[in-house]
């Protein structure tokens, strides 16, 4: 992006933004007894990590995402687009409760959706 545009990752606050958006995001998300049960065998401060990298990167930051496919990490775990709805859904709750803007957070949101299906496995087969 040029300096006159900046990044939707510029916009929000950067990467100390990102970093706590993902911390009170997590707490949320483990607090929802629909969510909780897809974390039970996983490290919460590596999953953290990740999803800054994530994040920072989906937003346009200067990250470099170095996880594994989405498709590959969530295949097999039973995500559903429900599941998926309740994530976006404390998300969207945790952005707003952080002050970003309406068309910011509705930017974010656009973007994360777009994960929706390798996430939720629904990524069509060639048969």
């Amino acid at each position: 992006m040029s300096n006159n545009h900046p990044t939707l990752f510029e916009r929000i606050g950067g990467e100390q933004m990102i970093a706590e958006v993902v911390d009170d995001f997590y707490d949320r998300v483990l607090a929802d007894p629909e969510l909780k049960p897809f974390f039970r065998n996983t490290s919460i401060d590596k999953q953290r990590s990740m999803q800054r990298e994530f994040f920072g990167a989906a937003l346009d930051g200067p990250i470099t995402y170095t996880g594994k496919p989405l498709s590959h990490v969530h295949h097999g775990r039973g995500i559903t687009k429900h599941h998926f709805t309740l994530f976006v859904n404390h998300l969207l709750d945790t952005l707003r409760d952080r002050g970003i803007n309406d068309q910011d957070v509705t930017d974010i949101i656009n973007r994360i959706s777009t994960y929706a299906n390798e996430i939720t496995g629904d990524i069509g087969s060639a048969g």
